[in-house]
């Protein structure tokens, strides 16, 4: 039989080398590539979304497919834009004005109907505003219990009914958002000495909420 070479530490050294840097390689293109194409993607679900929402809307005569052989991504979205603008321009005229105050009246008096209305549009109003200062603080809460902190966004002080039933002088309505979907979460109210206020700003407190702890800077004021 013929003498099979063995193999030298130096190759497998080398081909131990070359995997590693293949590795490497791979994942610093999975870092750079996966944000971009994720980001891509659901901006692509969301105008794909509004387009088939205001196509439902357009009669059949004049959709544009049967003018044109092809398909116009994001002209739901134009098509939105357009028409929140034209809505928002007609409802701060004097005519508009009127119509707004009227609808808001009936949905204001409709059984079950003016519980949710209000609720969304007191969100809206505070999110929306100018002069709003909702979620413009976030802060840490020892939640759900001792010694364990949660993140959470003040959305304003705690008043009325709820104010009168609580001892402490004053009060703080928290929202705690879940991880990592922010947009539900839990209310919670609780006294402002026990609150540690972050120097974080909204879209910081964001990002670690989003991105399970990972990215964000944990910055607590000195009390």
């Amino acid at each position: 039989m013929r003498n099979q070479k063995i193999p030298s530490r130096d190759s497998n050294k080398n081909e131990l080398h070359f995997l590693a840097k293949v590795r490497s390689y791979f994942f610093s293109g999975l870092l750079v590539t996966a944000p971009v194409a994720l980001t891509f993607y659901i901006i692509w679900l969301i105008v794909k979304f509004l387009d088939d929402a205001v196509k439902a809307f357009i009669p059949n005569s004049y959709q544009l497919e049967l003018y044109i052989p092809f398909r116009i991504p994001g002209l739901g979205l134009i098509l939105g834009i357009v028409v929140l603008i034209g809505i928002g321009a007609i409802a701060t005229g004097f005519l508009g004005r009127m119509i707004v105050h009227f609808g808001d009246r009936i949905l204001h008096k409709t059984p079950f109907v003016r519980g949710i209305y209000a609720a969304i549009k007191q969100i809206f109003h505070a999110l929306l505003e100018k002069n709003s200062k909702s979620l413009k603080e976030v802060v840490l809460v020892e939640y759900p219990r001792k010694d364990v902190w949660t993140l959470g966004f003040v959305t304003g002080e705690t008043k009325g009914e709820i104010k009168k039933n609580l001892k402490s002088s004053k009060m703080l309505s928290i929202f705690v958002p879940t991880t990592p979907n922010p947009t539900a979460g839990f209310l919670l109210f609780v006294s402002e000495k026990e609150v540690k206020k972050l120097s974080l700003t909204v879209e910081e407190g964001i990002k670690i909420v989003v991105s399970l702890g990972i990215i964000g800077e944990h910055r607590v004021e000195k009390s």
